[in-house]
């Protein structure tokens, strides 16, 4: 019997601090993504060039490179794939216009209003 194809997603999320990667990636795991992690935005930008990537949800306070400089190469790098920042700050910075698709207070929403956004950000990628 031939293999079935897997029709999942593949969200890559980078954040440099663990507990928080592994809470997202068992949220998306349990909505049927297929879940990649990165610790760094350097180590996010070589696993976006490497590993088909349908959508993008990074952390903006990270050591060394911030969450809106590693979305700007990943828009330059693939201008269509979604990505969603999460942050302390409740609205969207001046210099992430462009580049972040969608901003999320970081710890204020529901698990499952991000588990919406990636569903409406997704689909309308599809269409575009």
């Amino acid at each position: 019997m031939p293999k079935t194809e897997d029709k999942s997603t593949t969200v890559l999320c980078i954040d440099d601090e663990e507990p928080g990667l592994k809470v997202r990636k068992i949220l998306l795991e349990s909505a049927g993504h297929r879940v990649i992690t990165a610790r760094s935005g350097g180590e996010g930008i070589r696993m976006f060039q490497s590993e088909p990537v349908d959508a993008v949800i990074l952390d903006y306070w990270m050591s060394g490179m911030n969450g809106v400089a590693v979305a700007r190469e990943l828009k330059r790098l693939r201008p269509s794939t979604p990505i969603i920042i999460l942050s302390a700050y409740g609205t969207l910075l001046d210099e992430a216009l462009g580049v972040a698709d969608l901003w999320i207070r970081k710890g204020e929403e529901d698990p499952q209003y991000l588990l919406a956004k990636i569903k409406e950000l997704l689909e309308s990628h599809k269409t575009n």
